[in-house]
C-alpha cells in the first residue's frame, strides 16, 4: 500500500508539470503511469533534459509499469503490476491521463503495416528500421506533419502526407498561430524539413490493398499511392475511463475542469489532453495549475490564467481546422471489421440498436482493448455511446480481482 498528499495519474507533460509543481509544497507526490518510462505520447520517453532534470530531483515517488483499474472507495486507486496489486491512497488526485489516437475504419485498413501515425512514430523511436521504406502518412492534425518529420528523420522515403482537412482550413490556422511566434517557428521548421514531400490536401484513404501486408492505399481524390507502411490517424481521443469510473462530469467527449482544473469530484483534478486536444503547451500549464491548486498555492495558480487561456484559444482554434468530415464514417462497408479484437464486421451490427446490445450478441468491444479502439468508432459511424464505465477499467486476472474483493471488504 503506497499513501500520498497528492497523486498524479499519467507521466506525460501535464502529469510531470504537476508533479514537479506540487513538491514545492513539501508534500508527499506519486505518480503512476503504465509506461516504463515518464514521457507520455508526446514526449514518448524523450523528455527534454530541463523537465527531465527538475522532476527526478524534485522527490516525486514514480510507479512506472502500473496500472490503474479500480476506483473502489474515494481515496482509493487499485493497480495493477507486472508482479502484484498495489493499493494507492490519496488526499487530492489529479487526472493526467492523455489520449490515444482515433482509427476510422476502411476497407484494409486491418492490413498489416497500417498503424497509427503516433504508433508507428514510436515503434521507429523503439528500434524498427524504417529506412528506405516506403511510408504514406495521412489522417488530420499537427501530429501529422511531426510524424512525417521524424519518419523522414529516420531514413522513411515519404510517398505523401495526406490531410482531410482542406488547404484553405489549414491556412487560416497557420495564420492564426502568427500570434505565437514559437509555434509558428515550430511549424516552420517541420515544414522546411519536409520539402519536396507531396502534400494532398483535403483527400483521405478510401481503401488498402495488399498480399499480407499493405502494398498501396487509394485516396479520395482517385490516386493510388503505393507504400510499405500506411501510418493512420484521424486525431486524439481522450482517456476518460478512469474519470468517468470516479463519477467526473464530461463535457461531450472530454473532462469537464474549470478554471482550477478541479472536476465535478471534490478532490480529483484534471489536466492535459483529457480536458481538450491542445498540445505541449496547454498540457504542461494545465498540469502545474491543477498542482498548484491542489496544494492551496493560489497565487502562483492564479499568475498562469492568462497563459492557460491562450491554450485554449490555440485549442479551439485546432479544433475548427482540423474538425472532421461526415464522409469520414461512411467509408467502412458491410465486410469492414469495426472491432479488430473480436473480427467483428460493420454489417454483423446491422440489426441491433445499441453497443449493449451489439456487445450481448457479437463480443464487439469486449476484447482485449476493451473498446478503446471501436469505441469511438461506432460513435461516429452507428451514433452509439457506451451507457457507463465499470472495473476494471483495463483487463486482469482473476487472482488481482479476487484480491480486489479482499480490499473492499477490510
Amino acid at each position: 500500500m503506497h499513501s500520498f498528499d497528492v497523486l498524479i495519474i499519467g507521466a506525460g507533460p501535464a502529469g510531470i508539470a504537476a508533479a514537479i509543481a506540487a513538491r514545492k509544497s513539501g508534500v508527499k507526490v506519486g505518480v503512476v503511469d503504465d509506461n516504463l518510462t515518464a514521457g507520455g505520447q508526446i514526449w514518448r520517453g524523450a523528455v527534454p533534459r530541463k523537465w527531465t532534470d527538475a522532476f527526478l530531483n524534485s522527490g516525486t515517488h514514480l510507479l512506472a509499469g502500473t496500472r490503474i483499474f479500480d476506483a473502489p472507495q474515494q481515496g482509493l486507486l487499485l493497480a495493477k503490476t507486472l508482479e502484484s496489486l498495489i493499493e494507492l491512497r490519496y488526499e487530492r488526485l489529479i487526472l493526467a491521463t492523455g489520449a490515444r489516437e482515433l482509427f476510422l475504419p476502411f476497407p484494409g485498413w486491418t492490413l498489416p503495416n497500417i498503424m497509427g501515425a503516433g504508433g508507428l512514430q514510436a515503434m521507429v523511436k523503439g528500434g524498427l528500421d524504417i529506412a528506405g521504406k516506403r511510408v504514406v502518412v495521412a489522417g488530420s492534425g499537427p501530429l501529422l506533419i511531426a510524424v512525417a518529420a521524424s519518419l523522414h528523420k529516420h531514413g522513411a522515403k515519404l510517398q505523401a502526407i495526406v490531410e482531410q482537412a482542406f488547404l484553405s482550413s489549414q491556412t487560416r490556422f497557420a495564420a492564426s498561430i502568427l500570434s505565437q511566434p514559437s509555434k509558428a517557428w515550430q511549424g516552420a521548421k517541420l515544414l522546411w524539413t519536409l520539402h519536396g514531400v507531396p502534400m494532398r490536401h483535403g483527400a483521405y484513404p478510401v481503401r488498402a490493398e495488399g498480399d499480407g501486408r499493405v502494398r498501396s492505399v487509394t485516396l479520395s481524390n482517385g490516386a493510388k499511392v503505393d507504400c510499405d507502411y500506411l501510418a493512420c490517424g484521424f486525431g486524439l481521443v481522450p482517456n476518460t475511463e478512469l474519470a468517468s469510473l470516479l463519477g467526473c462530469r464530461l463535457n461531450g467527449h472530454f473532462v469537464e475542469a474549470d478554471e482550477a482544473q478541479q472536476t465535478s469530484v471534490a478532490s480529483v483534478y484534471a489536466a492535459g489532453e483529457i480536458t481538450g486536444i491542445g498540445g505541449l503547451e496547454k498540457s504542461l500549464v494545465e498540469g502545474t495549475i491543477a498542482a498548484y491548486r491542489a496544494t492551496g498555492n493560489l497565487a502562483a495558480a492564479r499568475s498562469l490564467d492568462r497563459q492557460r487561456k491562450t491554450t485554449h484559444t490555440f485549442q479551439r482554434t485546432m479544433d475548427v481546422a482540423f474538425a472532421l468530415r461526415p464522409e469520414l464514417f461512411k467509408l467502412a462497408n458491410e465486410a469492414t471489421k469495426v472491432c479488430r479484437c473480436e473480427d467483428v464486421t460493420l454489417g454483423a451490427l446491422e440489426p441491433f440498436n445499441s453497443w449493449r446490445e451489439a456487445k450481448l450478441h457479437t463480443r464487439c468491444g469486449m476484447g482485449p482493448c476493451q473498446g478503446r479502439i471501436c469505441g469511438p468508432i461506432l460513435r461516429g459511424v452507428k451514433g452509439w455511446r457506451d451507457e457507463g464505465v465499470r472495473p476494471p477499467i483495463f483487463p486482469v486476472d482473476v487472482a488481482a480481482l479476487v484480491q480486489t474483493s479482499g480490499v473492499q471488504a477490510r
